[in-house]
């Protein structure tokens, strides 16, 4: 039996913990038709992959359709010819839609958000016209873990994106299966595959406080190795004995 090589080790594992997420939290059943956002990063290139080798295995049984969004007044730089060549790789219909936001309409909400929520906006839309009835996007572990702690530190709350949210408005499900996956696995999958970088010029991401809390999880693990593991495990096990409370009277 020949050995398995460093490059099969990954997959296999990865591998494992996409199936470990999707029964765990239940993003995948029979019959779901679901909308992959492909940015171009590893990422969502990673998820296209995931997804489109998964579809074909007998169960659950669902199919994917990936669109990639272009944010026209943003000077990123995308080879959609590229990302459509990914996406056919694994026989995915790809969808390209154009949009974009002005940044001085709401002076409350910084322009990462803005950019945000109208490519998220671009996303319900081709799902709801491709009656899709999921919305897969690529946030990884370190990504629900540093939202986690920036929610504790400027927003006072103990939240971060689920693995699985209920839109009911929308009729629809955000799902993000690569949510067990560590950033590092998915840097040296992307490594493996050789996936091609996009352009990045964003001029407002120096204005995002994502990459100090990612230095702050770094630092975490450097004191504990297992913090990322005692984090995500805090989320599942939330203790309110032993927590600050209101007296009935204070309320």
């Amino acid at each position: 039996m020949a050995k398995e090589t460093t490059e099969e080790r990954l997959v296999r594992k990865i591998d494992a913990k996409l199936i470990k997420a999707i029964r765990t939290y239940g993003l995948i059943n029979d019959g779901d038709r679901i909308l992959v956002g492909l940015s171009g990063g590893k990422d969502s290139l990673a998820l296209v992959e995931l997804l489109g080798r998964r579809a074909k295995i007998f169960s659950p049984r669902f199919t994917v359709v990936v669109a990639h969004v272009v944010m026209d007044n943003i000077p990123y730089s995308s080879d959609i010819d590229y990302l459509r060549s990914v996406a056919e790789a694994y026989d995915l219909p790809f969808i390209v839609r154009h949009t974009s936001f002005d940044p001085s309409t709401d002076k409350r909400k910084s322009p990462c958000f803005l950019c945000s929520w109208m490519r998220r906006k671009a996303l319900f839309d081709i799902a709801k016209e491709e009656k899709c009835n999921k919305i897969a996007l690529g946030h990884h572990q370190d990504d629900l873990l540093e939202t986690l702690l920036m929610n504790m530190t400027h927003q006072g709350a103990i939240a971060t994106m689920p693995p699985l949210l209920r839109m009911d408005k929308f009729a629809m499900e955000i799902i993000r299966p690569l949510c067990l996956i560590a950033e590092k696995e998915l840097i040296a999958l992307a490594a493996d595959r050789a996936y091609r970088k996009q352009t990045k010029n964003c001029p407002y991401e120096t204005t995002s406080s994502r990459s100090d809390f990612k230095e702050i999880l770094k630092r975490l693990e450097e004191i504990n190795p297992e913090a990322r593991y005692s984090l995500w495990k805090s989320m599942h096990h939330i203790q309110p004995d032993y927590l600050p409370a209101p007296t009935a009277s204070t309320l």
